[in-house]
């Protein structure tokens, strides 16, 4: 029952996060552990939960600054000192020219924080346009001259991330990440959740029969040990 209900809590926390952009939804497993109570070895049944990164639909918006990744890897952001692995890829400028999320946290480049001073001023000055463009690699160009380059990071054991929020990932042992090669940078869309809500729907059914056979069952233990000690205690 224990373990049923960190199932529910985790089919829950994945459906009420659908509609959050770059969203990566849990999966439940049960792990055997063995351990030695009294000196009688037991093995107990304990919930696992592990991050799903599988790839969420990349939706179109023509928006410069929306930028979807298309395979593995996470894009880099720093708020506050820390730095966090994402997926959500909504960016925008700042009054100063970074680009951030809409958190207000820096999107991090191979050079460091992310700014374009040139394209904010060209396109808050009322003169001539400037254009972005984000190639497939990362690698940004203001007027076709290249500025900076996302740094995209990947963890080869997604049982390493820790989650931060809904949106955000982190690594204890940084060593564990390295450059991604294989990912490929979508500019003008963002990467919805990966969460399956009929899916969920159906999980969470199963979870809720499964959890009351077990309360039942529970419930006819209670009632058949009640009765043999009070037919032991007339004897």
């Amino acid at each position: 029952m224990q373990i049923l209900s960190k199932s529910q809590e985790v089919t829950a926390d994945n459906l009420a996060n659908i509609n959050t952009p770059g969203f990566k939804g849990n999966k439940v497993f049960y792990h055997m552990l063995k351990e030695n109570v009294d000196g009688e070895e037991v093995v107990k049944t304990v919930p696992k939960q592990q991050i799903d990164l599988t790839q969420g639909i990349l939706e179109p918006t023509g928006n410069v600054f929306d930028i979807g990744i298309d395979g593995d890897g996470f894009f880099v952001v720093q708020e506050n000192g820390q730095q966090y692995l994402t997926r959500d890829g909504r960016f925008h400028l700042d009054s100063d020219g970074y680009l951030v999320n809409s958190y207000g946290a820096n999107v991090i480049g191979t050079s460091g924080e992310i700014q374009l001073p040139e394209y904010y001023m060209a396109n808050n000055d009322g003169g001539t346009s400037s254009q972005l463009l984000i190639a497939k690699d990362g690698t940004i160009r203001v007027d076709e001259l290249a500025v900076d380059k996302l740094q995209l990071l990947k963890v080869d054991d997604p049982a390493l991330l820790q989650r931060k929020g809904s949106s955000y990932f982190t690594v204890e042992n940084t060593t564990a990440l390295s450059e991604v090669d294989t990912g490929v940078i979508m500019q003008g869309f963002y990467e919805k959740g990966n969460v399956e809500p009929l899916n969920e729907m159906v999980d969470m059914m199963k979870n809720m029969q499964m959890f009351e056979t077990q309360q039942k069952a529970m419930r006819t233990s209670d009632e058949i040990l009640s009765r043999v000690t009070s037919q032991l205690g007339k004897l």
